[in-house]
């Protein structure tokens, strides 16, 4: 007997063991890195002019805010009211522009100031939308490059990632944390407006009076700790809500995926119940964060009005000294507001920064997961058509180590043959012509097209030249003509035409309201299972394959369907490199020649008629449907 030949290493070919677990890590709040968030503007750098407008506006805008309030009160309250010109500050400027307007227009000072003030509001006001706008569509234009590089690398990502990792885990990471992003992003940005502001006013109030200013920044850092053990608090609040929130998405999904289990079943009632359990315990943690907030509000508001009570005790005192003129006075509490506002903004940003830093280190984990099938460095050059061999060549493979799912397969198809692979449930089947579609990385020298070991292959070019139709196909939302060209430039109306011609799937589509150009609901759900199924057909043979693959591809049709497209696949498998795998025997009686799995392991090899005489495995399988059909009938 000869010795079964030695396999490569696996490691070179497959990927190594990770723990796909974090993904399913729930990571609410994370404290901001400088690294993480240094990554996270480089997507910005793109589109840095438009930074930079932002940038500028804001700064122009946050000038002229200060403006405002010192033409209320050193040239109206000071100049023009009190007509004080002993107690004076530098005042920006602002007497002698309201002088030279006064003159040019013949206006009054007052009228002028007044003019003034309203030109600067307007100019200001519009700065600071022009900045919001500008900050936006600079955060937005980053953002889509980041969410279009997460979904590129999603896509690219092998099964193997898929099979581990929850389809729901991946689709947040290009929703809801790049969303999260955003509003943090948003709130940075909106920050640094008020930021600019807080440094000239301090500039201001320490040359309006120090004194004051020394009492002002002993009440900030109290503020600064009430703050941060309230957003400690409201913090546990928010983990509650997103977890009921949750908690009812999946509930109410459940629900209405399985719709007609729950009302045949009459569950109404009893799911009621359980939604509304859930929906009363968010609505208690809502109504708590909204009093926390509310409150904290009211907290901070009467903080802040007792520290310009303050104020303008100390500093009435002063005025009636003749320290400060009461315009300054006036200026210096217009100015406190300034300086603590920024303070109460950084509050409310402090969870969204916290939950979006979380955000910004699950998309960079999805985006450095450097998970794939490994690709040649060269790739060999394809003939402009398969002649259609395929060979399997002591081919083993597993899903996990030390778990192989198919052990030494060998076996060799013909061009133009059409051989089927049947066996019990887990036997390796549709491993099989994963590995030959290459979904999954497997060792060298296991299997050939045409003598060329697949390995060396483009993965992308051998799809190209491999018509897969799965027993679980997906129709997109979108027109029956779109469902079939899926998006490829290639593929003509015609050709997609006469693809659903082949398989007799034009006759339902002309009976549909706008033919080919019927927009179809989410999953295909306004077509018959049958119809759906004749679709997937046209989709493949339209790209005119040189080797076919059917995975159980008429298990869901019903026996008039399955007649009707029968002859169409004997038309299209002849001459075609044919691998069928089926359940339901009686519908591969024709093959070539039909393989038998067992446990990964090739058992038997014939046409029917020499399989059903050695009355060895396939004869069981085919006596025991037989009988289960006699039974249903």
């Amino acid at each position: 007997m000869t010795a079964k030949k030695q396999q490569s290493p696996i490691d070179p070919r497959q990927p190594a063991l990770r723990d796909h677990g974090v993904f399913d890590a729930e990571i609410s709040y994370k404290a901001p890195t400088l690294s993480e968030f240094v990554r996270l503007l480089a997507w910005a750098i793109p589109h840095r002019q438009q930074a930079l407008y932002s940038l500028i506006l804001v700064l122009f805008a946050s000038f002229l805010a200060i403006l405002l309030p010192v033409i209320v009160s050193r040239v109206i309250i000071d100049g023009l009211l009190i007509q004080d010109a002993t107690l004076t500050m530098p005042d920006l400027g602002m007497s002698s522009l309201v002088a030279s307007i006064s003159d040019r227009l013949g206006l009054s000072v007052l009228a002028s100031a007044l003019l003034l003030y309203g030109i600067l509001t307007l100019v200001c006001h519009s700065a600071y939308h022009l900045h919001r706008i500008t900050l936006a569509r600079t955060v937005m234009f980053a953002l889509r490059d980041l969410r279009l590089a997460l979904f590129s690398h999603i896509e690219r990502l092998p099964s193997t990632f898929f099979d581990k990792v929850a389809v729901g885990r991946v689709m947040t990471r290009v929703t809801n944390d790049v969303q999260a992003l955003f509003d943090m992003l948003m709130g940075i940005g909106m920050l640094i407006g008020e930021f600019v502001p807080f440094l000239i006013a301090l500039g201001l109030m320490l040359a309006i009076s120090a004194e004051l200013t020394g009492y002002l920044l002993i009440a900030i850092p109290v503020f600064a700790v009430l703050t941060y053990f309230f957003r400690m608090a409201t913090r546990i609040v928010y983990r509650q809500i997103r977890t009921s929130v949750s908690q009812l998405n999946q509930n109410l999904q459940e629900n209405l995926s399985g719709i007609q289990v729950v009302q045949l079943s009459n569950r109404e009632r009893r799911n009621l119940a359980t939604y509304q359990a859930i929906n009363d315990r968010n609505q208690r943690q809502e109504i708590t964060a909204v009093s926390m907030e509310t409150g904290y509000g009211a907290f901070m508001d009467n903080m802040v009005n007792m520290a310009l009570a303050a104020i303008l005790w100390i500093g009435g005192g002063e005025v009636i000294q003749a320290q400060i003129s009461l315009g300054s006075l006036i200026l210096f509490t217009q100015f406190v507001d300034m300086f603590i506002r920024p303070i109460r903004v950084l509050g409310q940003q402090y969870n969204v920064i916290f939950r979006a830093m979380a955000s910004a280190e699950r998309i960079f984990q999805a985006l450095d997961w450097d998970e794939q099938l490994h690709e040649p460095t060269h790739p060999l050059p394809l003939p402009p058509r398969f002649r259609g061999k395929v060979e399997f060549r002591d081919l083993s493979f597993g899903y996990e180590p030390g778990l192989p799912v198919i052990k030494h397969f060998s076996l060799t198809i013909a061009p133009g043959e059409k051989v089927a692979i049947v066996g019990p449930t887990g036997s390796g089947k549709s491993t099989l012509i994963r590995l030959l579609s290459r979904s999954y990385d497997f060792n060298r020298n296991s299997i050939f097209i045409d003598d060329l070991d697949l390995t060396d292959l483009s993965s992308d070019a051998v799809r190209d030249r491999i018509g897969v139709v799965l027993q679980d196909f997906h129709i997109f939302a979108g027109t029956v003509l779109e469902n079939i060209q899926l998006g490829d430039p290639r593929i003509s109306r015609a050709a997609a035409e006469q693809a659903a011609a082949w398989v007799n799937a034009d006759q339902f589509i002309n009976a549909l309201p706008e033919g080919f150009d019927t927009l179809l609901n989410e999953r295909g759900q306004n077509l018959s299972q049958g119809q759906r199924q004749l679709l997937a057909f046209a989709r493949v043979l339209v790209r005119d394959p040189e080797i076919l693959i059917l995975d159980e591809a008429t298990a869901s049709i019903d026996t008039e369907t399955e007649q009707t497209i029968q002859t169409a696949l004997q038309q299209l498998t002849r001459g075609r490199t044919s691998i069928l795998i089926a359940h339901r025997l009686q519908t591969i009686q024709e093959a070539d020649r039909i393989v038998v799995l067992k446990r990964g392991e090739l058992k038997e090899v014939g046409s029917h008629e020499a399989l059903m005489a050695s009355r060895g495995i396939y004869y069981t399988l085919n006596q025991l449907q037989f009988q289960t059909l006699e039974t249903l009938s």
